[in-house]
C-alpha cells in the first residue's frame, strides 16, 4: 500500500519567499550593470532594452581591475593560510592546557577581544603600523591575521577539545613529539573546522573596505573594495559602471565557494566518522 506525504505548503511558501528575497537583489545589480544612465531613469526593474556590456570594459579600465585583484588575491590567500597555521596551534596550546590558569587566563583574553568595537583601536593602529612601515600588504596581511585570532581560538578549541586525547598519548608511546603530534594527527582531524574557518577568513579579508582604507596608503597597493569607492562622487553616483564592477568582484568569490562548497562537505563527512 502506498504512502502519500502531505505537502507542507506553510515551508513551500516561505522557501519561495526567501529565494525571490536573495535573487532579486542579484537581478537589480545584473539589470543595472547592462543598463546606461537613461534606460534605468525610464525603467529601473525592467530588463535593457540595449544590453552594454561595454560597462564592464570601463569598469576594469578606471579601477585598474586586475592589479586590485591581484592585490586583494596576494592579501587574502596569504592570510587564510597564515590563519590556518598559525591559529591553529595557538588554540590547540590553549585547548589542551585548560586546566592551567594561564591558558585558562590566555582562553578569556581573546574571546573577550571579540567584544572590542573595532573603531576604538583603529586609531592606534594607524599610529602604530605607520611607525612600523606597516602601511603595505605585508602589514594588512598580519594584521588580518591577527584580528581573526580571538573568533578563530574561539571555535578551534571547542573543536580541539572533542578530540580524543587518547591519540595524542598513545602518539607519545610512540615517541612522537608535541610538534609531530599535531601535525601528524590533530591537524588532519580539523580538516572540517579547518574549512569553515577557511571561508569566513576568505569572505572577511577579501571583502573588507574599512582596514585596507585606513593602512594602505599606496593607491598601487589598494584592494578591489577600495578602488571600487572611485564611482562615489560629491554630487552623483555612475550606478551602472559601479555595479558592473561590483559583479567583476563577486565572481571570484562566487567561483571559490562552489568549489569549496564540494571540499567543505566532504570534510564534514569524513569528521563525522570516528
Amino acid at each position: 500500500m502506498e504512502t502519500y506525504k502531505r505537502t507542507n505548503w506553510t515551508v513551500n511558501i516561505l522557501i519561495a519567499l526567501g529565494t525571490i528575497v536573495v535573487l532579486f537583489p542579484l537581478y537589480m545589480a545584473i539589470t543595472i550593470a547592462l543598463k546606461d544612465p537613461q534606460q534605468m531613469s525610464q525603467s529601473l526593474f525592467g530588463l535593457p532594452t540595449t544590453w552594454r556590456f561595454d560597462n564592464f570594459a570601463s569598469a576594469i579600465e578606471l579601477t585598474n581591475f586586475f592589479q586590485a585583484f591581484r592585490n586583494s588575491a596576494l592579501v587574502t590567500t596569504a592570510t587564510v593560510i597564515l590563519t590556518l597555521l598559525t591559529n591553529s596551534m595557538v588554540a590547540y596550546a590553549i585547548g589542551r592546557n585548560m586546566d592551567r590558569k594561564f591558558f585558562k587566563g590566555l582562553y578569556f583574553y581573546f574571546v573577550s577581544a571579540m567584544f572590542i568595537p573595532f573603531p576604538i583601536i583603529m586609531l592606534p593602529i594607524v599610529k602604530l603600523t605607520s611607525s612600523l612601515h606597516m602601511t603595505n600588504l605585508v602589514g594588512l596581511t598580519i594584521l588580518h591575521t591577527v584580528y581573526a585570532l580571538a573568533f578563530n581560538v574561539f571555535v578551534y578549541v571547542g573543536y580541539i577539545r572533542s578530540i580524543p586525547a587518547v591519540l595524542e598519548e598513545a602518539a607519545t608511546v610512540d615517541g612522537a613529539t608535541t610538534w609531530g603530534t599535531f601535525w601528524r594527527i590533530i591537524f588532519p582531524l580539523m580538516a572540517p573546522i579547518n574549512a569553515t574557518v577557511g571561508i569566513l577568513v576568505c569572505l572577511s579579508t577579501y571583502n573588507d573596505f574599512l582596514l585596507p582604507l585606513i593602512i594602505v596608503s599606496d593607491q598601487n597597493m589598494y584592494t578591489l573594495p577600495l578602488v571600487q569607492y572611485i564611482f562615489q562622487g560629491q554630487f552623483n553616483t555612475d550606478y551602472n559602471l559601479a555595479f558592473a564592477s561590483y559583479l567583476l568582484a563577486m565572481l571570484p568569490m562566487i567561483i571559490i565557494y562552489l568549489f569549496a562548497q564540494k571540499w567543505i562537505i566532504s570534510g564534514v563527512t569524513r569528521g563525522s566518522v570516528k
